[in-house]
């Protein structure tokens, strides 16, 4: 039998560290309706994921979808939803965001959540049903393998869960596949401003935690681009300093007064908006026969 590909063996060990750690903070939240450790944000303190949400848009929302929101962002704020549209969110967790989505595209609407962690979707579909909400679907599923038909949604949303793949080409492809024609991609994601520590990269929690799977943001740009889009925009609206992190870093083995002046600022929640070119009048799709 032949040996399994080193970047498959590191996929598979980022993809279980993740579903574990993610797992984990669901049944957490589940039983206590508040978040666990880890992940994305490191609590209510964490600069990452405090004040992400409006008190009039949490409102109505069951508790535990509040507290399982560890994003980085805000999706639903990038962009107008409209009434009758269909979303997607990617990574989907607790729920927060599709059930602000949820609100937005009203009953002529769809929203579906994806999410790869059972613990995640068995949580998601209480809050569905504590909040009430009918035009809502959570799938089962990986976000580079979305399980949708092509160009079936008008918006793709995501919080934070981009950064984790290691296969981020197969995301934004993905991304782009099962987008209607001028459908919008508008996602909230960590970025990297220049260049970071190898000894960052290599650290697992750090995968687990958002930093070290980020891309650095000239880079996402591009693969974006590669991937078909276009009017790609990123809008760093929150840069972490050293400070913010370094519990988290030294916890996780580093050494954080050598590596400081490599990572001081170099590390943002970032606004990252694309667009699926119109259909073309040619042929009426995206893409014309030859």
């Amino acid at each position: 039998m032949a040996d399994t590909p080193v970047h498959d063996t590191v996929h598979d060990d980022v993809k279980a560290a993740v579903r574990d750690r993610y797992g984990a903070i669901a049944t957490s939240v589940g039983k206590s309706a508040a978040a666990g450790p880890g992940a994305c944000c490191g609590g209510s303190t964490d600069p990452i994921c405090t004040d992400l949400y409006t008190g009039a848009q949490t409102d109505g929302l069951p508790a535990a979808a509040v507290a399982a929101s560890l994003g980085c962002g805000n999706p639903t704020a990038l962009l107008a939803l409209e009434p009758g549209q269909t979303v997607l969110d990617l990574g989907s967790g607790g729920g927060i965001d599709v059930l602000l989505s949820a609100r937005r595209v009203g009953p002529t609407g769809k929203v579906y959540g994806l999410d790869m962690t059972d613990e995640m979707l068995a949580l998601a579909r209480a809050n569905q049903a504590k909040a009430g909400a009918t035009n809502v679907e959570f799938l089962k599923g990986t976000i580079e393998a979305i399980p949708l038909p092509d160009a079936s949604v008008d918006v793709i949303i995501s919080n934070c869960v981009i950064n984790l793949s290691t296969d981020k080409d197969a995301v934004l492809r993905e991304a782009f596949r099962v987008l209607k024609p001028g459908g919008r991609f508008a996602v909230s994601d960590v970025i990297v401003r220049g260049e970071v520590p190898d000894t960052v990269r290599r650290n697992m929690e750090l995968w687990i935690g958002c930093i070290a799977g980020a891309l650095e943001e000239h880079d996402y740009a591009a693969k974006l681009r590669a991937a078909g889009f276009k009017d790609v925009e990123l809008e760093p609206w929150r840069v972490y300093r050293i400070e913010d992190a370094r519990a988290f870093l030294t916890e996780s083995g580093l050494d954080v007064e050598a590596i400081a002046p490599q990572v001081e600022g170099r590390f943002a929640s970032a606004f990252i908006r694309a667009r699926k070119p119109a259909a073309s009048a040619c042929c009426g799709s995206d893409r014309c026969a030859s």
